[in-house]
């Protein structure tokens, strides 16, 4: 586990990398961090450090494709890229008919740039495609900042390294828990953003953070934040201390799924607060909001995820594990 000093002097490293730029730029201040070594010296005790930072600062990295390609046990790099799921969805991109892959699924920023790219089939292989062979086409939507990419193929060859069950689930729960420390990270820019406005913004001779209710909204927002970090850092903590970890598939699905609830809850409150400023290009507010809304429907949502663990405690009669307290 990585002590409070280093955790320190990395997020410090790290929020400095995050100002470079481009998704391109961010890999290469990552390399020079030795993001993807630190990775394999501590494990998942750096995820939430990068991945919040990542969030807070609005920016894009290959830092998902390095966390998912490695929990496969394969070795992650800036020349390759992970197809995620199909936005809103968790089933593996790939399938194999009659000898050939086929691909149905989303990429990172890094996806355009990555020679090669790793694809778990239905069948449970991880097979490593070359980027050229797929047809890769930029998602415009509602956070084009992100760089996700539409990513699909047809007929490739389905030779590749031997992937269990147990491995994707572990990925796709590294995942969750990452896209999670992301959401939070964005919510925490987004109180910042709302906070600053409200000390500022002076209304019948008074700063409008003095008014009852502005900071009734500020308040539920830091309950909502601090609600989805306990549940993350709880997830964290249960996960096997080991390289690749064996991540708990539950904790990682409770932490995803109220990070992005929540931070749906802040967004709306900072709106309140920020009122018509908010809605303009100019003020940064809009660029988190646009990215919580993407860091939701990625790895599953939060009404999905629900609905399923809700399903799931019905199928069993069992609650899950207590975390750490």
């Amino acid at each position: 586990m990585i002590d409070a000093e280093t955790a320190e002097l990395l997020a410090h490293s790290l929020r400095r990398a995050f100002e470079k730029g481009g998704a391109a730029s961010a890999d290469a201040a990552l390399d020079e961090v030795g993001w993807c070594e630190a990775l394999a010296a501590e494990g998942l005790s750096v995820v939430p450090l990068l991945f919040a930072e990542q969030g807070a600062a609005n920016a894009a990295s290959g830092a998902l494709d390095d966390l998912m390609t490695a929990m496969l046990g394969l070795p992650p790099g800036r020349s390759t890229a992970f197809v995620l799921p199909e936005f809103g969805g968790r089933a593996m991109p790939g399938s194999v008919r009659n000898g050939d892959l086929a691909v149905r699924g989303l990429g990172t920023a890094r996806m355009a740039t990555a020679e090669h790219a790793v694809v778990v089939t239905e069948e449970h292989r991880a097979v490593v495609v070359e980027t050229a062979s797929l047809r890769i086409r930029p998602v415009e939507g509602i956070d084009p900042r992100l760089g996700l990419a539409k990513v699909d193929g047809a007929g490739l060859p389905a030779g590749g390294a031997r992937a269990t069950d147990a491995g994707w689930t572990e990925a796709l729960a590294a995942g969750r828990l990452a896209l999670a420390s992301e959401a939070a990270g964005a919510s925490r820019t987004m109180l910042r953003l709302a906070r600053e406005h409200a000390v500022t913004r002076v209304q019948f001779g008074r700063p409008i953070g003095s008014f009852q209710a502005v900071r009734h909204r500020l308040a539920e927002c830091l309950v909502a934040i601090e609600g989805a970090e306990a549940a993350l850092a709880a997830a964290v903590e249960m996960a096997d201390g080991e390289w690749p970890a064996r991540v708990p598939p539950v904790p990682a699905a409770i932490a995803k799924a109220l990070a992005g609830r929540h931070a749906r809850t802040v967004a709306r409150h900072c709106q309140q607060v920020l009122a018509g400023v908010g809605f303009t290009d100019e003020h940064d507010f809009h660029h988190h909001f646009r990215r919580v809304l993407v860091l939701d429907g990625l790895l599953g949502d939060a009404r999905t995820l629900t609905r399923e663990l809700g399903a799931e405690l019905l199928r069993t009669r069992r609650l899950p594990a207590v975390p750490p307290l």
